[in-house]
């Protein structure tokens, strides 16, 4: 879903778009530690599960992108955790794409609980060839993100 947010500062007020995605999830009895709460390293997988939805949801599943010879690994991984989700809860997870990707690929994540901020973050990528060069993204990609910029 291609969605519109207003530009803020000193620049004027302009229609910029950002790409998002929700996805839902249920926090298994496994993925909760001593304490019955989530283990924090699990919201990174969550932030996978989000990351893999919205490239679904645009067109462009991850696995068409490895069958043209790309990968996308993550170069950097930031979480903060505002609440403790626990067993069973019920979870959003809204993936963005908060501008347009040039060598790198940034991805934002928000974690709710209901109304509740459980945990917010970004992931970022870049694409590497098959020889585990990194390259621009490539034409499967941009035909399908850059229309939505």
């Amino acid at each position: 879903m291609v969605i519109f947010r207003l530009g803020f500062g000193l620049f004027p007020i302009i229609l910029r778009p950002l790409i998002k995605s929700v996805t839902e999830i249920c926090v298994r009895y496994a993925e909760t530690d001593k304490m019955s709460v989530v283990y924090h390293g699990n919201y990174f997988s969550w932030f996978e599960v989000g990351r893999v939805g919205l490239l679904n949801e645009v067109g462009i599943p991850y696995r068409e992108i490895e069958k043209a010879g790309y990968q996308l690994p993550v170069l950097e991984a930031h979480a903060e955790f505002a609440s403790p989700a626990e067993f069973d809860d019920h979870l959003t997870v809204e993936t963005t794409i908060p501008e347009k990707p040039m060598a790198r690929v940034r991805l934002n994540y928000a974690i709710h609980r209901g109304t509740t901020l459980i945990a917010s973050g970004y992931t970022v990528h870049v694409f590497i060839n098959e020889r585990g060069a990194p390259v621009r993204p490539p034409k499967l990609f941009r035909d399908h993100i850059n229309p939505c910029f």
